[in-house]
């Protein structure tokens, strides 16, 4: 518990002056004479157990005097970091109080050592018996100096029911005498306890159970502490109920209330209510005249009910029994047994009445009376004298079963006491004995077996040894033989080869079968347990009491279709025995696999103008199901008007023939679907790509005609690009790659143009002169690389080189006759690889310097056309993948949309 503390005790100024006195003397006298008249003590309150960030309140609000004045910007800081500041949070700046990340717990701050410290440092509990109050204290400093504050804050923490009342013990007794009366108050030493306080503390006590003996009541105390009294509301009886057990609960006031229980075990002790009592009142005995000193007479037992010295019991003879029966019969005083102390003679009286008290502590003696007659005996029957060799206890032989033959019991010595007559015997009763004279001794008998004895035939023989005289007398002595059980039988399976069956994808732990073995050995030795294979899956469980045999994951009739494992039956023995039983599991199917393609994807490749119903390929299908669940049937599911498939053996085939240049790829679904109920399906991918046939010659977009031209100004350097023949091939791969050349040409110096192979761009190779004024024509052939025969077009360019277009018609005259060119055989070579072309600069420092030694004068505009000329040419450079700018010739008319190309991927199918 917390130490009382008081925010204004004289201790307490004490303790904190130091680091106080320190701080006055840092900002100043005049400064510390005013702070304390300024000391402000504040109090909040709040719940325990709130979660960080709960504001508690603001130190910022200025005293009533300064309200009127602007608050100026205000430092707020904890005088001391102690116990109390590890619970809350101060704002520097604004003076607000927050929770901080613990927790506060009331009963672990107040209750467990939190009380007694000093301000800022502390926790304290009101000094008020009557109060619950449990402070956090904290010393707060207002700066800056002109405005220096010292604020006192106490934090009530408010109790909250989070604590169940509990119990010290979870077990105890009360212990009320038998004899209680009604209305006994007995105090229970063992109250509830709850670190809660007020309401929410222990309010109240109930049983579970009343017994309708019992009721609880509740007494408190000065200082608050509640005790629970057990009330007796009934007479008690120990001899009837000897103890009542319930449950007792404690209940606190909180809403809602909380329970704390533990067993309450209400013991009746005993007292001295009950005296000795004989059963009957009379027992009547025999005894021959020629019984031995100390046979047992009679033996006289009574009964008292009470426990311990309340129930001890001794035995005497009442003074109404002549001494002389007392000489003759001597009484156990403990035990009540009577035994013959002395021979009986010839004068003793045939009759004795034996009167026997039995003694109890405070009672009044219990009465018997023995009526013992005395037999005359005239003559002495013969006498058997055993003499055991196998194990005897109270008159059982006990064997083992499966002893040899031949094992002695016992020996017999019959005679007659008095040595006048002669004695016979015989064994009598059924069983696998046999008693014979023991020679050379007269007299003298051997009892032993004759064969093996089994415990599971017979357990027990009951056999007597019968001795008679010449005079008629018999004695007949009683033999039992029990049989010891041996471990000579092995447990015994109903079944060698357990057959079972389970659907697969079984539940977890699901139940197989239960074994079962009999044992015909008993006892411990006729137990069997019940044990797996080492062969067995550890997937396998057997529970070794029931024999239960149950599966612990699920099977997979895919995985594994047969389980074939051995199960043992072990007994008890030692050694034990055990026998082995075969364990057979089919799992049988369930439709639980859809049919699965070989590949997720298939693709075919097929060359086009294929015939139709020709076979494209098959699609390859699998089911992991047996029987029906297994049969799949494939279908296509788009594109059906054009393909077909063979369910059978999954044979795709195209109804009509492929043309590539139409469509160049097919994408089919194919579905295939099993036979289960419900059943399964899996659908695949088909694409069909056609593989393209040379059956496309090029086709020259550009130039449109053979009668369009370019008209080529003599100004034009050498190596500078003229115009270009464009052409493109509906075919794919080698058959769509093409190859320029040039194979006829007429004009005045028509070699002074030449063609690249790979792009068709058509470029001057030679200074153009005055004699190259006119019309070139150029037969360009525009060629494939097909197999196995290439194809190819023609197609006419022409270049007319001159200043201006003065004269169209002639031009156009020029065009329509018949050009007269030779055919050139040589073929374009071209790398077949798509490769990157690049334009080679053509250098223009040659030009420049020819220009300036022509004249010097005009060296400034030569030297300006030069730059603007490998300006134009720089831009044509990276121009690698793109198609080179075209001249569009003066007269004819072009398609642009024509005009536009794309890359051309060549693949190598």
């Amino acid at each position: 518990m917390g130490r009382l503390s008081r925010p204004g005790s004289s201790s307490t100024s004490q303790r904190n002056l130091p680091p106080l006195f320190l701080f006055f003397l840092f900002v100043g006298p005049f400064h510390c004479l005013a702070s304390y008249s300024r000391a402000t003590e504040l109090l909040y309150s709040l719940n325990e157990g709130l979660p960080a960030g709960v504001l508690i309140g603001s130190l910022a609000e200025p005293p009533e005097r300064a309200r009127a004045e602007p608050s100026p910007p205000l430092s707020f800081s904890l005088a001391s970091r102690g116990l109390s500041g590890q619970y809350v949070t101060l704002d520097n700046r604004s003076g607000e109080l927050h929770t901080s990340a613990q927790e506060i717990d009331r009963e672990a701050l107040c209750l467990e050592g939190g009380g007694g410290a000093a301000w800022g440092d502390s926790i304290s509990i009101s000094s008020s018996p009557s109060s619950d109050s449990c402070l956090l204290l904290l010393d707060v400093l207002v700066l800056p100096q002109e405005y220096f504050r010292f604020v006192k804050v106490k934090i009530a923490i408010r109790d909250i029911n989070d604590n169940a009342p509990q119990f010290p013990v979870s077990q105890f007794s009360v212990w009320v005498p038998e004899n209680a009366p009604v209305n006994t108050r007995l105090a229970i030493e063992h109250p509830a306890m709850d670190p809660d306080v007020g309401t929410n503390g222990v309010q109240t006590y109930r049983l579970l159970d009343y017994h309708r003996m019992f009721t609880l009541d509740v007494e408190e105390n000065e200082n608050g502490e509640r005790t629970p009294y057990l009330i007796v509301m009934g007479l008690l009886d120990r001899e009837t109920q000897d103890q009542y057990v319930s449950i007792i609960i404690a209940e606190d006031g909180g809403s809602p209330p909380l329970l704390g229980s533990a067993t309450l075990t209400i013991g009746i002790s005993d007292i001295n209510d009950n005296c000795p009592l004989f059963a009957d009142s009379q027992i009547n005995v025999t005894v021959y005249g020629n019984a031995t000193v100390g046979t047992p007479v009679a033996a006289v037992q009574a009964v008292d009910r009470d426990l311990g010295t309340n129930a001890q019991i001794t035995y005497s003879y009442s003074q109404k029994v002549p001494q002389a029966s007392k000489d003759l019969f001597h009484l156990d005083e403990t035990t009540g047994v009577i035994k013959l102390s002395s021979k009986i003679g010839g004068s003793v009286l045939q009759t004795h009445k034996l009167t026997i008290l039995a003694n109890g502590p405070g009672c009044i003696p219990a009465v018997i009376t023995a009526l013992v007659s005395i037999i005359k005996v005239i003559f002495r029957p013969p006498e058997i004298v055993p003499r055991y060799i196998a194990n005897e206890i109270d008159g059982i032989v006990y064997l083992k079963e499966l002893e040899p033959v031949n094992t002695p019991i016992a020996f017999f010595t019959v005679r007659d006491p008095e040595g006048k007559y002669k004695v016979n015997c015989y064994l009598d009763g059924e069983g696998p004995f046999r008693l014979s004279p023991y020679k050379p001794y007269n007299n003298e008998y051997l009892l032993e077996t004759t064969k093996p004895m089994d415990y599971e035939l017979q357990q027990f023989y009951e056999i007597a040894v019968v001795a008679w005289n010449s005079e008629g007398f018999h004695v007949k002595k009683i033999i039992k033989v029990q049989l010891l059980d041996d471990n000579d039988n092995a447990p015994v399976f109903l079944q060698p080869l357990i057959e079972l069956t389970i659907e697969e994808n079984n539940a977890p732990h699901a139940f197989l079968t239960k074994l079962y073995a009999t044992d015909a050995d008993s006892g411990e030795r006729g137990q069997v347990s019940y044990f797996l294979g080492h062969d067995a899956p550890s997937y396998f469980s057997l529970d070794s009491v029931t024999g239960i045999l149950t599966v612990s994951t699920q099977l997979d009739r895919e995985e594994k279709e047969k389980y074939r494992y051995t199960v043992r039956a072990v007994d008890m023995g030692k050694p034990p025995r055990e026998s082995v039983a075969t364990v057979a599991l089919t799992v049988l199917d369930k439709n639980d696999n859809s049919p699965r393609f070989i590949n997720k994807d298939f693709s075919f490749f097929v060359p086009e103008n294929f015939p139709g119903y020709g076979e494209i390929g098959v699609i390859s299908v699998t089911d992991a199901d047996a029987g029906r669940n297994g049969w799949v049937a494939l279908s296509v599911l788009n594109q059906s008007d054009i393909f077909v498939i063979d369910t059978g053996k999954g044979m795709l085939r195209a109804k009509v023939s492929l043309d590539r240049e139409q469509q160049s790829s097919y994408t089919l679904w194919v579905e295939a679907i099993d036979g289960g109920e419900p059943a399964l399906s899996s659908t695949a991918k088909i694409t069909i790509l056609l593989l393209d046939i040379n059956d496309n010659p090029p086709l020259v977009l550009f130039p449109q005609s053979n009668m369009s031209y370019l008209l080529v100004l003599p100004s034009t350097l050498p190596g500078s690009p003229v115009t270009e023949v464009y052409a493109v091939d509906k075919d794919t791969g080698m058959n769509a790659v093409i190859a320029y050349s040039i194979i006829g040409r007429r004009g005045p110096r028509p070699e002074s143009f030449r063609i690249d192979p790979k792009t068709g761009n058509i470029t001057l190779e030679e200074a153009l002169l005055q004699t190259d004024y006119g019309l070139h024509r150029l037969l360009v052939k525009v060629s494939d690389h097909g197999y196995p025969e290439p194809l190819y077009s023609t197609v006419m360019v022409n270049l007319f080189v001159n200043d201006t277009v003065s004269n169209e018609s002639y031009i156009e005259s020029l065009l329509r006759k018949e050009p007269d060119i030779n055919i050139e055989e040589k073929e374009p070579q071209i790398s077949i690889e798509p490769t990157h072309r690049k334009v080679e600069s053509v250098s223009c420092m040659p030009t420049l310097v020819a220009l300036s030694v022509i004249s010097l004068g005009s060296i400034t505009l030569v030297t300006g056309m030069g730059i603007y000329i490998c300006l134009r040419r720089g831009k044509k450079h990276p121009r690698e993948d793109e198609s080179l700018e075209v001249q569009i010739p003066l007269k004819g008319k072009i398609d642009l949309h024509m005009r536009e190309r794309k890359p051309m991927d060549i693949s190598n199918i």
